[in-house]
């Protein structure tokens, strides 16, 4: 057995990571971390390698010193390096619900979400004490959990209990910092709940992640003995000592893309097919709905986001709202976008609290029982995509604390002496039902959807899903459902059953159907690219043509008595995701093909949910205010009407009355029962007796 000693390391290093440590002594001592990869090890060392799994204490220190050792041909040396052990194979990353005491003292690595932070703050590793009576200076080292203090003072000529005095300046001090670590909700069984595990990391490695961040550390499990008020106890907690993190849910920014991924992707920015493949790669096991798909590449790839010189800013990203019947592959489509987004957060409206989405307050219990801020899913989902289902079954105070997190992208927090603002800068995409479970086609769309206007008029497009029976259409989602499922047949048959004799070549040609043109890491590889490099600028003839759509639109409402068409935030719509439809293209520039794009999206959207269904024209009151022009004039009317048959009768009109009167100015009888009603909720009038009203 190869025993782990300098040599052994020393060579090692020299032999794998020459090119590696040249580098680190550039860049000393900003970088104090060499990265080495568990595989090279093993190659060097099978048996090196197992002893590090074993006994990572000495086998660290002996690599730590083997590389301060290291002769460097400049003038440089290396004091306090760090050896980060990284990759880690499966058998030796564990689940965190799997820790057990066997685990205890050897190397393991864990993944999951971070789930708290506390801050980046100075801990004392070598303490300096003097001795107040003959001033001399004692070092003392410090290890996990309590302080120590000297004894007694180590001149020998004094020799006395103290009393001691920190010197700051003569201690040594490093960075800690505490985190905590949740399993990934996609490992978890049904019904389980997600278990922690506290990090201690240190030096370079603290301040490195943020909450919400998926990670994978690599450390020596510690155990600590509780203690109770009763005593010690005979349970011990674990601490995972953290060696190294690799951060794996990264943002755009951070997405590596290689030479000839690029030139994958320029290639198909100037393929003249390239929105139709896009469309095509995004949930291609849900049939048809391109106009949706098309909307939600846009999303993905998002508008400019502007500072301006006054210090406002105008959002990039594009909330999409999907309001559909039941069974319309809506939550499929929303977790699809999930996966394609570098940093996508999935939640269900009807168990999420304002809290859960925006932010909480809470007790820390990293020891110090301070406040804290837990970050919920609209900051976790920060630069990158929210997908809240079920949004319509929010609770109606949870859902006022997203128009600020929609429009501002910040979240502020004045809670537990707590004054914050925090960022999320995410693209909302959402999904309701209809408020009676399906849609009604004679009544107005506005009305069936159970949410504030307030809300509904900061997503930039709302598509209505109906499922309407059309033998044509049926007969394709049918055959297109069927083929899915014997794709995945195939394929689980072969999984399972040996000398099945299904060959890969027929589970690929089944797979055809579903398979999305471009592979879902390639498409986060060309969102990645085009948000690093596309920025495009409007050009003057694309620009004249949005704001002769916009002006074209709202010369309908210049008439006093018709209703206002559309509003500036449609206009801000349309430039955003012209702005994404360049970014597809690869381009630096806004054409009219994009504004022609964008404007029949734009169109087919408000067509769907602007529409008065009794004028048939635009009417933008229907979102923003929750009531149409036209029915804002009929409750009018209405009211007109109560008013003059209340001096009539010199009391409270009866209902049937009000009905007969109003249906001579031809307002249906429905209509008026229901708008009626309205007037009673917002306290317009009151009902005086059994069917008797007059106006307040």
């Amino acid at each position: 057995m190869a025993q782990s000693s300098h040599q052994i390391w020393e060579e090692f290093l020299k032999r794998y990571y020459w090119d590696d440590i040249l580098e680190l002594a550039n860049h000393y001592p900003e970088k104090r971390s060499l990265f080495v990869q568990f595989s090279d090890l093993e190659r060097f060392d099978m048996e090196l390698a197992r002893e590090l799994i074993e006994r990572p204490e000495t086998v660290l220190n002996h690599a730590n010193e083997a590389l301060k050792a290291v002769n460097l041909p400049a003038n440089i040396e290396f004091e306090n390096t760090h050896i980060r052990i990284i990759k880690l194979p499966e058998q030796h990353r564990i689940q965190i619900r799997e820790l057990r005491s066997a685990n205890i003292n050897k190397f393991i690595a864990v993944s999951g979400l971070i789930r708290k932070a506390t801050e980046v703050r100075p801990k004392v590793i070598n303490a300096a004490f003097r001795c107040q009576r003959c001033e001399h200076v004692s070092m003392v080292p410090q290890g996990e959990g309590k302080f120590v203090e000297p004894y007694e003072c180590e001149n020998e000529v004094c020799g006395r209990k103290g009393p001691f005095k920190l010197i700051h300046e003569e201690s040594e001090f490093i960075d800690a910092q505490k985190l905590r670590i949740q399993e990934s909700p996609d490992d978890l069984r049904g019904g389980e709940q997600p278990q922690t595990l506290d990090v201690d990391v240190d030096d370079d490695l603290a301040g490195v992640v943020a909450p919400g961040d998926r990670v994978v550390i690599s450390g020596i499990l510690r155990s600590f003995q509780r203690s109770t008020q009763q005593g010690k106890s005979t349970f011990f907690d674990l601490v995972l000592d953290g060696i190294s993190i690799e951060i794996e849910d990264k943002e755009f920014e951070d997405i590596e893309i290689s030479k000839e991924e690029v030139e994958e992707i320029l290639a198909l920015g100037k393929d003249s097919q390239v929105y139709e493949k896009v469309i095509r790669s995004i949930a291609p096991s849900i049939y048809g709905y391109e106009e949706v798909k098309e909307a939600m590449a846009l999303q993905l790839f998002s508008g400019l986001p502007k500072s301006l010189p006054d210090g406002a800013r105008i959002r990039g990203d594009v909330h999409i709202l999907l309001v559909g019947d039941p069974g319309v592959a809506k939550s499929q489509l929303l977790r699809y976008g999930v996966r394609l987004a570098p940093r996508g957060i999935y939640t269900s409206g009807k168990s999420s609290t304002s809290a859960g989405l925006t932010a909480t307050a809470v007790k820390d219990e990293f020891g110090e029982g301070r406040w804290t801020l837990e970050a919920g899913a609209l900051v976790l989902a920060d630069m990158g995509l929210a997908c809240v289902d079920e949004l319509d079954k929010m609770e109606a105070d949870d859902r006022s604390s997203m128009h600020e997190a929609m429009e501002q992208q910040t979240i502020s927090i004045a809670k537990a002496g707590i004054m914050a603002t925090l960022k999320s800068r995410c693209a909302l995409l959402g999904a309701a039902n209809p408020k009676f479970g399906r849609f009604d086609r004679y009544e107005p769309i506005a009305k069936q959807i159970n949410m504030p206007p307030a809300l509904l008029s900061r997503f930039d497009l709302i598509f209505i899903l109906t499922d309407e029976p059309t033998v044509k259409r049926d007969t394709a989602i049918a055959e297109h459902i069927l083929k899915a499922h014997y794709a995945g047949e195939l394929s689980v048959r072969r999984d399972n059953i040996i000398n099945s004799g299904i060959t890969q070549d027929e589970i690929a040609k089944a797979m055809e159907v579903i398979q999305p043109v471009i592979h879902a890491d390639m498409l986060r590889k060309y969102i990645a690219y085009t948000k690093r490099n596309i920025f495009p600028i409007i050009q003057d003839d694309a620009r004249k043509k949005l704001i002769d759509f916009y002006l074209g639109l709202r010369k309908q409402g210049e008439d006093p008595n018709s209703p206002v068409p559309v509003t500036a935030r449609q206009l801000e719509a349309l430039i955003r995701l012209a702005e994404a439809s360049a970014r597809v293209r690869l381009s630096q520039t806004v054409t009219t093909e994009d504004t022609d794009r964008v404007i029949r999206i734009v169109m087919a959207s408000l067509k769907q949910v602007m529409t008065d269904p009794e004028t048939g024209r635009l009417d933008a009151d229907i979102i923003n205010v929750g009531m149409g022009k036209s029915q804002r004039d009929r409750i009018k009317v209405l009211k007109e009407i109560i008013r003059e048959l209340q001096e009539e009768y010199k009391s409270a009109v009866p209902l049937e009355e009000i009905i007969s009167k109003a249906e001579e100015s031809g307002i249906k009888k429905d209509t008026v029962e229901d708008n009626i009603t309205k007037l009673k909720t917002v306290g317009e009038i009151i009902e005086v007796t059994n069917g008797r009203f007059r106006v307040v």
